[in-house]
């Protein structure tokens, strides 16, 4: 018996203290400044084991490292002008080694695949999976580095863990009870206050600290919002500091429930995966969400994958073919405090969730752009990559002309036979000029 007391004792005092702390504060938006000073205390400590680091590196690995950066120099010239110097008129065994020479570029350094693996770190921050080697650098650095193991396994876990359950908890049930009230305005600030308030929760799950700029241009209804994506995190980011309707497909288990939970509530577009595939179908849907403007902005990722937090990749033109303004919102996180990117083809959801949940923090900074429409005379893929560009930028982010999809499937042939093309118009061309100068 005295077990079982002591037992319950601690849990009611875990709970006491989590609820009076961080529930209550979260959930009504508001902070006593605990994050703000282990946030303080945890840059101080990074900032003494750089210089630790700094110290008791030995110089070889500063110059690997250093010499690592930008050890191709690419050329980017076009075809024409790449063969030009290693051919004359006419076909020459000569032209392998341009091909060669792209060949070898693009398999030590890809700038399409580096995209879909954690960002590199300038220093240390005190996490192996980062640098399994820097905590061997001195007995200091290697305790200091124990000691986080210990309050990010045996403190920061636990709460994190106990965080989650509680706004997850209370997603589903919230949402589930103003469900079954009639379609009303008071339904829709229910709805909106139950969503804002379960995310809030979450967030401080992950010790989120997140500054959000240029407010006056958060999305309004019955537009559409569409963001670069790192992770799956992003939603929670961009709906603590406002609502969205979410747009996915229809999944099964946990996350099944709260998506039935979530669209009695507010009129998330949820599809089956059968109609995912029929594209007209799912723009007809989109299109009818957008039209009414009482209904909340949608929350869309035209990348249509996670990127690793460095770049922008190509957004898919379905997003633009629907009408209506589109709202870009840039998302940049710090990969100091803890990598946000989920390499899904390395992780699955539970690996991924206890990566960050084992970091020290996520902290990230979000960006609304003033609204955008199409132009006159601008097709979707051009309005898209005007979207994409005004995300980069904002966000310090590279631009690529790549498809995200190239995480999983290979390169499609049409780009191949696009260089194919191109290579024949020379060969072609130059014996046109032979046979008229003959």
């Amino acid at each position: 018996m005295e077990g079982t007391e002591l037992v319950t004792k601690v849990l009611s005092t875990w709970l006491t203290l989590v609820l009076g702390l961080i529930l209550l504060p979260s959930a009504f938006g508001v902070s006593l400044g605990i994050s703000e000073v282990y946030m303080k205390i945890l840059v101080k400590t990074l900032e003494w084991a750089t210089l630790r680091i700094e110290k008791g590196a030995p110089k070889e690995s500063v110059l690997k490292s250093s010499a690592s950066v930008g050890i191709i120099q690419r050329d980017e010239s076009p075809m024409e002008k790449g063969l030009s110097g290693l051919r004359g008129r006419d076909f020459e065994l000569s032209d392998v080694f341009y091909f060669s020479k792209k060949g070898l570029e693009a398999i030590v350094e890809d700038e399409v695949t580096q995209r879909f693996s954690s960002e590199e770190l300038v220093s240390w921050n005190l996490l192996t999976r980062t640098n399994i080697n820097f905590h061997y650098i001195s007995p200091r650095l290697t305790m200091v580095w124990v000691l986080g193991v210990l309050i990010r396994y045996c403190v920061l876990l636990p709460l994190r863990v106990t965080l989650a359950f509680i706004g997850i908890s209370l997603l589903v049930l919230g949402t589930t009870l103003v469900g079954q009230l009639p379609d009303s305005s008071l339904k829709t600030r229910l709805s909106e206050v139950v969503h804002l308030t379960c995310c809030r929760i979450c967030v401080r799950a992950l010790s989120g600290t997140i500054h959000y700029h240029n407010k006056q241009y958060r999305p309004q209804k019955g537009g559409i919002c569409v963001a670069n994506h790192t992770s799956p995190i992003d939603v929670l980011i961009l709906t603590t500091d406002g609502c969205y309707a979410m747009v996915g497909q229809v999944h099964g288990g946990l996350m099944g429930v709260i998506q039935r939970a979530m669209v009695k509530a507010c009129p998330h577009v949820w599809f089956e995966r059968s109609e995912m595939k029929d594209r007209h179908l799912v723009t007809k849907r989109l299109k009818e969400h957008v039209a009414d403007k009482k209904k909340l902005p949608i929350l869309i990722f035209p990348e249509g994958t996670c990127i690793n937090n460095t770049s922008v990749m190509m957004f898919k033109k379905g997003s633009f073919e629907i009408g209506g303004t589109i709202h870009p919102v840039a998302i940049k996180y710090n990969p100091q405090f803890g990598d946000a990117f989920w390499n899904s083809s390395k992780y699955n959801m539970v690996s991924y969730l206890l990566r960050v949940m084992t970091s020290w923090a996520i902290v990230c900074d979000v960006w609304y752009l003033p609204p955008m429409t199409r132009e006159e005379g601008e097709d979707a893929v051009q309005f898209a990559n005007r979207v994409k560009s005004a995300i980069a930028v904002q966000g310090g982010l590279t631009e690529l002309p790549w498809d995200g999809s190239l995480k999983r499937a290979k390169v499609k042939d049409t780009f191949k036979e696009e260089q194919q093309k191109n290579y024949s118009k020379m060969i072609v061309g130059n014996g046109a000029l032979n046979l008229d100068s003959d």
